[in-house]
């Protein structure tokens, strides 16, 4: 139990013999005392005022003299209006330097991420980026806060936009493949997709020329129709569409693999959608036969939502194929199966948020267990500068040549400034391969996932401001700092008794203190952009009190050895929050 936790628990044990009533836990509440005002701890007593039947300062009072009296970290506390500020012993914090890591408890709980999901017609570009950092992060988080937490990937290998790859690499490629090309499998597959489309366009115009309204005109493109085509012919297991669909997936796979390597994530499991939307359909047929769908004079099947506050839904096609849902309906079933999950997460982009309310509001009516469980991590999307992405318009920025161009940046910048020169080049090339993909993970991080970003290369690699690099080079500063002290004797208790902090040194303390508070937060909201902000304010913290403390030149040897423990915890938890979000750290910079 944190001292937050210690002081809510004690103020609501005590509540009956000082005022007559008991109260509810979640109507005390404790903050970090502001730093406009002395103190550590506050407590907000304006929403107890109801139970205290006394004015806000005569309750913090009461409240405060009690805390003094009975708890043995508190020295002193002042009242601000309704606030009651308490200042904690110097003991209590300089105790935290001698204590282990608290470990947070196990969790009886199994938590699904599914991120990535990427689609095998084009490589993964900046926007995906974003959303398997996310889903890396996330899975970290919950996993450090002791949930049984597994990775998935469903790989979208099938449909219409599949075909569209194909039908184009039929038409216009000539048998090139990735190694007559020295392509990516994944780029020269999401060459064919920007060619359909491209294709795609001058047929519109040349049936609107012969007469054909717009919409016609997109409907009867000759390139469209094959690929319809191709894709009846593919669920019809047609021996020649198969093949062709295996081989160009196979590349696609083989690139993926490459670029989820050199972006450091992973998965646990991968799920394909040709392998579940058939499960889907199947459960269509059984909500049909329950009264859960309908279906239409054409054939097609639909749920009506318009009850719950949404839209009818298709859920199958007059012809027989799948839609999106379909196929996540089978997923769902599956990850289930294989996982027993109490919490399904997918991390997908905010264009989908009606997507999952229909999925989680259908998979509820047919009576799944794991239904209430499903959460839409909705995350904004990622622009550039130079606007916004089309994949097919061949716009996108690959993630391949982002990680490449970052990794050139952290050269450039790290080589001006002069201090790797006696590195191997092994260790220069580890090196910028840590800033460049930290700086663009940190940059990622930082914003809350619900907001749209603008991605500034330029910015995320600067070693000044609110960036990975920032945060990499104190980590290396405490690495640097340990390795000149070398043998470092341990402190003991009674190195502290009459250990006087400075205001820099218990600022310190105060922040790593939250490491797991914060960590418990960002579980609970959901936002790993949280971790990054706490992470950013250890390293500035202590680059102030690196500034305001001599350590390893302190004048008295206790004050070392107190200084080399804060650096050490400091570098620590650096390292441990990175660690959660897949950010690695350097140790020399």
């Amino acid at each position: 139990m944190n001292i937050f936790e210690q002081i809510q628990t004690q103020v609501q044990q005590a509540f009956p013999a000082l005022f007559g009533t008991a109260v509810e836990i979640e109507k005390i509440t404790i903050n970090e005392t502001l730093k406009e005002f002395s103190g550590d701890v506050t407590l907000v007593v304006f929403p107890l005022l109801k139970l205290t039947k006394k004015n806000p300062e005569e309750s913090a009072i009461i409240i405060g003299e009690f805390l003094l009296s009975n708890n043995p970290h508190v020295e002193s506390f002042n009242v601000i209006k309704g606030f009651l500020n308490l200042v904690l012993k110097d003991a209590f914090w300089t105790a935290f330097l001698l204590e282990e890591p608290m470990q947070i408890p196990a969790k009886n709980e199994v938590v699904l991420i599914e991120y990535s999901s990427p689609n095998t017609n084009k490589p993964i570009h900046l926007g995906h980026v974003r959303n398997n950092v996310l889903g890396y992060a996330l899975a970290g988080i919950f996993k450090a806060n002791g949930y049984q937490t597994s990775k998935v990937n469903l790989i979208n290998d099938r449909g219409i936009h599949i075909c569209k790859s194909m039908i184009a690499w039929q038409k216009f490629a000539n048998g090139e493949t990735p190694e007559s090309s020295g392509m990516k499998g994944d780029k020269l597959v999401g060459k064919y997709y920007v060619a359909f489309d491209k294709q795609y366009k001058q047929e519109i115009e040349t049936l609107i020329a012969t007469g054909h309204t717009k919409e016609e005109a997109e409907k009867q493109a000759p390139i469209l129709l094959a690929a319809q085509a191709m894709l009846l012919r593919w669920e019809n297991g047609d021996a020649e569409v198969v093949d062709l669909w295996k081989m160009m997936n196979a590349w696609v796979y083989a690139g993926f693999d490459v670029t989820y390597k050199n972006l450091g994530v992973d998965f646990d499991k991968y799920y394909y959608e040709s392998n579940t939307y058939l499960l889907g359909k199947d459960i269509v047929e059984d909500g049909l036969s329950r009264g859960v769908f309908y279906k239409k004079e054409n054939g097609s099947v639909w749920i009506d939502l318009s009850a719950d506050g949404l839209d009818e839904k298709l859920v199958l096609r007059a012809d027989g194929t799948s839609v999106y849902i379909t196929q996540d309906l089978g997923t769902a079933d599956l990850k289930y199966q294989d996982f027993k999950m109490n919490r399904s997460i997918y991390v997908v982009g905010n264009e989908q948020d009606y997507h999952f309310k229909v999925l989680k509001l259908i998979l509820q009516k047919l009576g799944r267990p794991y239904a209430d469980g499903i959460q839409h991590f909705s995350y904004g999307m990622v622009d550039l500068p130079s606007g916004k992405m089309k994949s097919r318009e061949g716009t996108v920025v690959d993630a391949d040549d982002l990680i490449d161009d970052m990794i050139a940046a952290a050269k450039e910048q790290t080589e001006a400034l002069g201090k790797i020169d006696d590195f191997t080049e092994e260790e220069k090339i580890a090196l910028f391969k840590t800033i460049g993909l930290g700086a663009l993970k940190f940059f990622l991080l930082r914003v809350d996932p619900k907001k749209r970003i603008l991605f500034d290369p330029k910015e995320s690699i600067d070693l000044h401001g609110y960036t990975g690099p920032f945060v990499q080079y104190t980590y290396a500063r405490t690495r640097s700092i340990l390795r000149k002290a070398g043998s470092i004797t341990p402190l003991a208790k009674s190195d502290l008794a009459a250990y006087a902090l400075l205001a820099s040194e218990k600022e310190l303390i105060k922040i790593l203190y939250k490491s797991n508070i914060i960590l418990a937060e960002c579980c609970k909201e959901m936002n790993p952009a949280k971790l990054i902000d706490y992470t950013y304010d250890v390293a500035k913290i202590y680059n102030k009190f690196y500034n305001d403390c001599a350590i390893l030149a302190a004048e008295k040897e206790i004050e070392k050895k107190c200084r080399l423990q804060l650096t050490t915890l400091t570098g620590n938890t650096i390292q441990r929050c990175f660690a959660l979000v897949g950010i690695d750290v350097p140790e020399r910079m």
